[in-house]
Order: C-alpha cells, then structure tokens, then sequence
C-alpha cells in the first residue's frame, strides 16, 4: 500500500493543467458540423448501426413500437388512364389518426411488383401542387424540367412515372398538409410559443414539457405514419416485399433516411437533398430531442448500410456532401464489402429541388437495383397533371376529420401514453424486459453508459493533512471530450480501499459542516471509507434556475435538446466520470480504490439513480433519497431537472428497477415504489435522519 505521507507529497506537487469544460462554451444548434466515423472494421458495424437506430427509435417516440392498431384502410375513387391507375388512400397509423394520399398503379400488374414510398418536402399542399407555365418554363430554360405541362407537378411527375416502370408508388401527405388537416401547419412547421393551455401533467400538448418528457413529437408521428405506410403496402396482394423502396426531398428527404434507418422491411433508399454534415434540418417538423446528440443525418443515413443508398447534391446545405460526408459513407459501404451500392448524383448548379434531372437519376438507381429492366437512362414521358379535387381523399362520402382539433392533440398523445406505458410496466416485470426494452432506452436518454465515460484522470492542486484523514481538492478531467468535474476527497489515514461517491444538492459544500467534514462524513473516514463530494455541472456557484437553450425565437426544445445533452443527463455523465476515473486511472498521484458505493441526497438523488441505472457493476451498494421527485410534473422545459425521456420509461421508479436490488437504499418515497423489488430496503423516517440511516448502511 501506498504511504499517505508519499501520496500527500504528490498532491501537493502536482499541477493542474485542465482547460475550461467544454460543455461551457456555446450550444450546438442544426447549422452546426456533424461529421460522421465509420468503423474501422465490418464487425464493428453492428454494433455501431445498432446505436445510431436505437436513438433514433427511442427519440421519435418508438421505443417500444406504439402497438399497431387496425389501419382500417379506405382506398376508393379509382382513376384509370393509358398505362396507369390513380386512387385515393386513407388510413388510420393510431387510433384516428389519418394518413391521407394517393396510390399510383400500373394499368396491367405482372405478378409481384416494387413499391415505392414518396414522402414530401416543405412544399405547400404538394400533392395538390400544380405550378403556373410562367415558373414552369423557367424551370425548363434553367434544364430542371421537361415538359410545359407534365412539368407543373413533380409529385405527380414521379409517381406517374414509377407506375409506367412497373412499380406502385405510394404518396402520402405529411402532417398539416394537403388532405391532413387534423394538426395545423402553425403547430407542424411554425411553432413559436409554449401554449400555457397545453402544459399540464396531464392532458399536455405537443412541445411541451411533459409531451417531450414522454418523448411524443411531430417529427415521430411522421415516421410512424411512414412504418405504416409500409405496413398499408405489405397488405396489397401485388407488392413483392422484397423491393420496397423510399425516397424523398428536402423534409421528405428527412423522412426517407429515417424510414430507411428503422424499418428492415426498406431495401432501397435515396433521400434527396437533405443527407449533409450541415444543416440538419431547420423545420419543427424535423427535429426531436435526443435524435441528434453525438450523431447527424450522415449517421442516420449511413444505417442504411450496406443496402443500396443514393442521394445528390444542390446549391444548398448538401453543396460539400462530395468531399465532406459521402466519402465516408463510401468507406462505410466498401469496409461492408458494397462500395458501389452507394451514390451520390452531383448537382450543385441547381437549388433546393426534387426534380427531372434529379428524378432520372433516381430513377436510374431503382432500374439497376430492382432489376425493372428499363431502357437506360431512363426519361420521364409528358402527361396531364390531376387538378386537387380529383387528388382529394375527402368527400361527400369520406367525410374528413376534424382540422386542428386540440382536444385530438391531447386525446391521441394520452393513447400514446398509456400504450406506452402498459408495454413497459410489462418490460419492468421481468428481468428480460428490464435488459431488453428498459435499459437499452435508459442509456439513450441518459446519453452515456459507464463503458463510455472514456478515460478521465485526476489533477490535485492541493491537499490538506486533518487528524484523522487526508482532504484534498481535485477536477477529474474527461479529455476526449473536455469536460471537468471537481471533488473533494476526504482520505482516511488508514484506508480500507472501499469508497464513497456522494453527490449532493450543494455540491461538495453539501459534505460539510462548517470547515469541517460532517458527521455522517466523519462516521465512514472513521470506518476507513474514503468520501469523494461532487460539484455536478454547474453546481458551486449560485444556484441554476433555468437552463440555457440555443438562441432562437421559436419555444422548441428540440432546436435544443435535440443536439446538446439536458442539464441533468450531464449531471449524471459527471458521475459516472468519477467513478470510471476512481476504478481505472491508477496514478500514484492519488489513492488506490478497490471499491466504490453510490450516495445521493435530494434531487441529486435522483441523479445517482440514473447513474446507477448505467453503472452496471462498476459500483457496489447505492443509497438514494429521492426527495419523492418525479419528471412528471415538470411544466418548464428549461428546470434544471428536466429530462427528454425523463417520464416516458417509468419515471424515477423505471430507473430504481434497474439498479440491482439487493444493494439499493431508497429514502424519499412515501411507499415503495412501483417496480423496486422486496429486496431494496426502504427508510421511511424523518429527512433530517436521512444521511445518518443511509451510511448506517453503506457500512453494514
């Protein structure tokens, strides 16, 4: 063992060389870099791919999958013409709520057929749209487009032109536009402001704090409405389930890379105008919290792999995709053995667009891939667009749903809700379910699990002899991604090897009582247990009332969360930090610890129930006291508590199911909570007698 005096002589000699946290510095918004790192090697895309997938499940609200309800789909007003059949779709993806579209067909189907599904853009009432000749020539002179009159749709443009290859094409609305009316477009794509009539704790509304708390989005209702236009497809005789296709532009294009990334069921992708290191998507519509926190839309489109992928370039965000992005898919795709079934279609001459130019290559891309035979390249034909009430599924006879009804909003996020929460009480009632759906959403939320806390160290600039024990201040420093945490580490002179991590509502100050340490502190140095306090994130100074967001006019906490880690999931990094840096930076310029236990009082309670949660067994024994705190009833996004995914996977009893029973302390809670096994030991006495019962234990 290492003698305290050497170990006091080394402290007080070392310097520290730690730079400013980095998690100081300004936010990260969507104009931001997101560069992606594809594996080294084809076995470590599994597990990789896997990650990118569960994130973006668990962001858009899809971890469990909502249980499939009936479609009760309703396909009528069947149009034919020469070579192709339109019809009118529509079906419920959750009880009622409708996806609304058109279904073209070939006019003579040959056994099994390619489906393709077509999502649209940020095009207003797009599958209506019908441009005037004056935008349309413009468009022909400028080499966009073909025909004065096929030219006035590129929607119908493409869906016609995949009947006539032999494919179904299925175009259906996003949310607020054309036929979908139950959500307007102000709470689609132009949400500003918090609406005080939808933030409760019960029957909230979308984009408020328990909506996001429950992790229920537009952005996931688009997708769902996608995996069940997969599902609507998967029930029409003539599809061959094995050529099912997507591609879309610009939000389209957002919803075809998610589609791909989740859905085994897509085997063809080409989201257009959308995949970039850049910005990653500017509309309400196409941000959730979580989905891109240490990930961008390369990696989401990069999950894909190694199935045939394309995508192009324009005079947008997309401009630098050749030489920042693409590259790396490419390496993605040749390290799967598939080099060549990823593309990239160059077009940086024009703008923002889907179109003819655009279109062919697409086209080109399916006729390779799903063998359809096709003269190359292939060349859209001229025909006469659809005028919107020969398009429109509504009528005399399918009479449409209620517009912008706000009492659906909150009805349909309550089916959300309580079907979620019925699948994962089932989750929490058994140990596979706890591993299997709990766990694997817990670390998402959370953002980081012990195996990824990286390597942190410790620097001490000081240290202080006491009679009965050594005190010193240090900052554990996580150098891969710069960020600092500072401790007090109370040393016993005769050490046991055991530790205490104790993380407190004041932070370090919350270890003592007046200069010196406080009792239940000096009760563990006594039994040889060394105590280490924690000034989490932003704790030591004045205390935080409200957390930054990134600056904007819009109130969407996805224009924030959706890239930067919540206050209190960095709060948990801190500890999971401390205790990697405890159990593996083995410097002789501190004491050695073979050990380490869990202590959490008051709200910072709750944060050692979540680092708990994804310690596995790099901690022994964990006492909490809950101060009876739920995420739940948070009605303000930017509370120093809040938590995207805080309420959704069972609140704070989901995290104390996943800590190991038979060495859990629970303080704080009126009963037992739901979830915590006989084996946890549950103290019901006074606040004030708390801490004394808590490390009563720790020692037993």
């Amino acid at each position: 063992m290492r003698s305290p005096r050497l170990i006091l002589t080394a402290l007080l000699s070392a310097a520290c060389l730690c730079a400013e946290d980095s998690r100081l510095g300004p936010l990260k918004d969507l104009n931001g870099y997101f560069p992606f790192d594809p594996p080294k090697t084809a076995k470590d895309w599994p597990a990789q791919q896997e990650k990118i997938r569960r994130r973006i499940l668990v962001s858009q609200g899809l971890w469990p999958m909502p249980t499939k309800s009936p479609l009760n789909a309703v396909v009528h007003g069947r149009m034919e013409f020469d070579d192709y059949v339109v019809e009118k779709v529509y079906f419920e993806s959750a009880p009622g709520l409708y996806v609304t579209g058109n279904l073209y067909r070939p006019r003579q189907v040959k056994g099994k057929v390619p489906a393709v599904l077509f999502p649209h853009g940020h095009w207003k009432d797009a599958r209506f749209l019908n441009q005037p000749e004056k935008y349309v020539r413009e468009e022909i002179a400028s080499g966009q487009e073909r025909f004065v009159v096929g030219g006035q749709s590129r929607f119908q443009s493409m869906c016609v032109q995949l009947a006539r290859m032999g494919c179904i094409a299925w175009h259906y609305d996003a949310l607020s536009d054309s036929d979908s009316i139950q959500f307007s477009a102000d709470v689609v794509h132009k949400f500003a402001k918090q609406r005080p009539e939808m933030n409760a704790v019960s029957g909230w509304g979308l984009y408020s704090p328990q909506a996001e708390s429950n992790l229920q989005n537009i952005m996931g209702l688009q997708t769902l409405n996608s995996i069940r236009g997969v599902d609507f497809l998967m029930t029409l005789p003539e599809v061959d389930p094995d050529r099912i296709a997507i591609t879309g532009a610009s939000g389209g294009g957002t919803q075809t890379m998610l589609l791909a990334a989740v859905d085994d069921r897509v085997d063809l992708s080409f989201p257009v105008v959308m995949v970039s290191t850049a910005m990653q998507g500017g509309c309400s519509c196409e941000n959730s919290t979580l989905l891109r926190v240490g990930q961008g839309n390369i990696d989401i489109a990069g999950a894909f792999a190694p199935k045939p992928q394309g995508m192009n370039t324009a005079n947008d965000w997309t401009k630098e995709m050749a030489t920042k992005g693409f590259p790396e898919l490419q390496k993605l795709y040749a390290t799967l053995g598939r080099r060549h079934d990823v593309m990239l279609h160059r077009g940086e001459h024009f703008p923002h667009n889907y179109n003819a130019v655009t279109r062919s290559a697409f086209y080109g891309f399916l006729n390779k891939h799903f063998k359809l035979g096709q003269e190359t390249p292939v060349i859209e034909r001229d025909y006469v667009p659809l005028p919107k009430e020969k398009l429109t599924v509504w009528d005399a006879e399918h009479p449409a749903p209620k517009a912008a009804d706000p009492d659906f909003e909150r009805g349909l996020l309550r089916w959300f809700k309580e079907d979620a929460e019925k699948q994962l009480r089932a989750a929490a009632a058994t140990a596979e379910g706890r591993e299997k759906v709990l766990r694997p959403a817990v670390e998402i939320v959370i953002g980081r699990t012990y195996a990824e806390a990286g390597k942190p160290t410790l620097s001490s600039p000081s240290a202080q002899w006491r009679d009965t024990h050594f005190h010193f201040k240090g900052v554990v420093t996580e150098p891969g991604r710069g960020e600092e945490v500072a401790i007090d580490w109370y040393q016993p002179v005769n050490p046991n090897g055991r530790a205490v991590v104790w993380v407190d509502d004041a932070g370090v100050a919350g270890l003592r009582k007046g200069n010196a340490p406080r009792p239940e502190v000096q009760k563990l140095i006594a039994a040889g247990v060394a105590v280490i306090g924690i000034n989490l994130h932003l704790q030591g100074g004045e205390p935080v009332k409200e957390t930054r967001v990134v600056p904007g006019p819009r109130e969407v906490p996805a224009y924030t969360f959706g890239y930067n880690s919540a206050l209190f999931a960095q709060r948990v990094h801190d500890v999971l930090s401390v205790v990697k840096m405890l159990k593996t930076d083995r410097s002789p310029d501190h004491p050695e610890v073979k050990s380490v236990d869990l202590m959490g009082t008051g709200q910072a309670g709750v944060v050692a129930a979540a680092a708990r949660a994804v310690l596995g067994e790099a901690v022994g024994r964990t006492a909490v006291d809950t101060a009876g705190f739920r995420f739940s009833q948070l009605l303000n996004y930017r509370d120093p508590m809040f938590l995207p995914g805080g309420s959704k996977y069972l609140d704070v009893p989901g995290l104390l199911a996943l800590c190991p029973q038979d060495r859990l302390w629970i303080a704080g809670e009126s009963a037992r909570p739901e979830f915590v096994a006989a084996q946890a030991v549950i103290f019901d006495g006074a606040p004030d007698a708390r801490a004394a019962a808590a490390v009563e234990w720790l020692l037993k």
